[in-house]
């Protein structure tokens, strides 16, 4: 009996032996793979912070590139020379950050649905709540809800709380399964037009080349030397009824080289001079203020992108607003 006790005493202190090494290897090989995985994402985060210092570099660059255009051109910018979307490359270290520059005002600008009536205080603005309803209509939007969704884009910015005819306010959102309010103030990012009611994904994604959000309640001047054939749509809505998207992309067409020295030289061409309105001459300039730019930093394995306005009203230009990743 004492022989076979030991031999059992023997085997169970094997076993707590094997149990314990087991354990320990498990508790190694768990620190271990914390340690790497806490390594790989410091290096990724040091890489990301120089990929985003080497796209602030990029950014300087750009605003450099835009305040020479301007000074350059400060009476009339046109297409020539190339600059519009061409590459900027800056090679840094490991990799290039490259910048592109394009005009960032031949858009409908989303918070032109208003005027500031009062410092932050802003009221409904038809004309411009019908001209949106035209342009969803020509780009392929939905006919039967474009006004609607034009009018719940401006309830959605205005500052008060009552809804405008066939508009809506708080009360159409605050039942729905995930309730929220309006904003009641300027949008900060197209994006949020997806949260506007009867924009559903297909819209917005029709909707999403022509419009923008710039940092003021007014309309974006179409600049008619740099407005691009395919964006006639664009200039179409400016004159309803008047003018097709045809029409407008072959005037654009027979802009000369050197483009038009002034507004009404545009509009008075033979194509356009039977159409001409008051209004739509306002919108358009020959000039830019506002400017696109696009950053793209590769650094080995580490890719960022990089979004920014241009404020160009007065030189030298500024950076109006910046977001990082892929637009809305």
């Amino acid at each position: 009996m004492r022989r076979t006790d030991r031999t059992s005493e023997r085997g169970v202190a094997l076993l707590t032996v094997l149990l314990l090494v087991a354990l320990i290897a498990i508790l190694a090989g768990t620190a271990l793979e914390k340690l790497r995985l806490s390594t790989r994402l410091g290096g990724n985060a040091v890489a990301m912070d120089q990929a985003r210092a080497y796209s602030y570099a990029a950014e300087t660059l750009a605003l450099t590139k835009v305040s020479d255009l301007l000074k350059t051109n400060s009476a009339r910018v046109t297409l020539a020379g190339g600059w519009s979307d061409r590459p900027i490359p800056l090679p840094v270290p490991g990799g290039v950050a490259t910048a592109r520059i394009t005009d960032g005002g031949n858009c409908f600008n989303l918070n032109s649905l208003v005027v500031e009536t009062a410092p932050a205080l802003y009221a409904a603005y038809t004309p411009a709540r019908l001209e949106f309803a035209r342009l969803i209509r020509l780009v392929g939007g939905p006919s039967a809800s474009a006004d609607s969704i034009a009018a719940a884009t401006s309830d959605w910015i205005d500052t008060d709380s009552n809804a405008i005819d066939l508009g809506a306010e708080d009360g159409s959102y605050g039942g729905q399964a995930t309730p929220y309010r309006t904003a009641n103030t300027l949008m900060g990012d197209p994006s949020e037009l997806r949260a506007v009611a009867g924009v559903t994904p297909a819209i917005y994604a029709k909707l999403r080349p022509w419009i923008c959000a710039l940092p003021i309640a007014k309309p974006s001047k179409i600049n008619v030397n740099t407005l691009l054939p395919e964006q006639a749509p664009l200039l179409a809505m400016l004159l309803p009824d008047t003018l097709t998207v045809e029409g407008a992309r072959q005037a654009l067409l027979r802009r000369p080289p050197q483009g038009y020295a002034t507004v009404a030289a545009f509009w008075a061409t033979p194509a356009l001079s039977a159409m001409t309105s008051g209004d739509a001459q306002a919108q358009t300039a020959v000039t830019t203020t506002w400017f696109s730019l696009n950053v793209d930093v590769a650094l080995g394995g580490t890719e960022l992108e990089q979004h920014g306005l241009i404020d160009a009203s007065i030189l030298p230009a500024r950076l109006a607003s910046r977001q990082w990743g892929e637009p809305g």
